[in-house]
């Protein structure tokens, strides 16, 4: 394994190189999987652009638009690290709504957001079509201990001090949920791509010793 320093425009540019060249049927599917902390949306958005500009149709999913309802999120406080681990997240809306209609069989039809956690009820939205070819972003945290159909893994890791330093402090309750998704999941050993965030300037690439 070696550690790589990148700029995150060179990261940026690597990713849709990746991105582009990965064959799929139906539409590729990408997680984005990283802590609030490791601004897994921004590298998202800093994504769309690019893939546009190479002929790929993209829709970002935020998985903050794919929360369960507040009776089930909060039943057991609002600041319940095991609960935010375990119930927080419509991983079946996610896969239901937008993995299988972007996958193999899927026709193409994405609801972009599922519920609207400020009024707690359902957001509306409207279905988006993406034609074969195009590229579904879905980003943000604890994506890949629920056997998620994804194409590509993107895991933005960050080392325990720097998550801590870096979490918001009213949100280091769901500090314990991340060192146990570290623990139990182990994303940075099996994502396809793994990128250390402690210092977001200064990203580097984790690569194998054969790479």
């Amino acid at each position: 394994m070696r550690i790589r320093p990148i700029s995150v425009e060179r990261l940026v540019a690597e990713l849709t190189d990746r991105l582009i060249d990965t064959p799929v049927a139906g539409r590729l599917r990408v997680a984005l999987d990283g802590a609030p902390a490791a601004e897994p949306d921004r590298l998202a958005e800093a994504l769309v652009d690019p893939l546009r500009a190479a002929g790929r149709a993209v829709l970002h999913v935020r998985t903050t638009d794919f929360l369960r309802p507040a009776s089930i999120r909060l039943e057991h406080g609002r600041t319940n690290p095991d609960a935010y681990y375990e119930g927080w997240y419509d991983e079946q809306g996610l896969r239901r709504e937008v993995l299988d209609p972007a996958g193999p069989a899927g026709g193409g039809d994405l609801l972009p957001s599922l519920w609207d956690a400020r009024t707690d009820r359902a957001s509306r939205a409207g279905y988006v079509h993406l034609p074969p070819g195009g590229v579904v972003l879905v980003s943000g945290p604890l994506l890949l201990g629920g056997a998620l159909p994804f194409d590509v893994t993107v895991h933005l890791a960050l080392s325990p001090a720097a998550l801590r330093r870096r979490t918001d402090p009213d949100q280091e309750w769901t500090l314990p949920a991340f060192i146990r998704y570290a623990e139990e999941v182990v994303p940075d050993s099996f994502a396809d791509v793994v990128v250390r965030v402690d210092d977001p300037r200064h990203p580097a690439l984790v690569e194998s010793s054969a790479g």
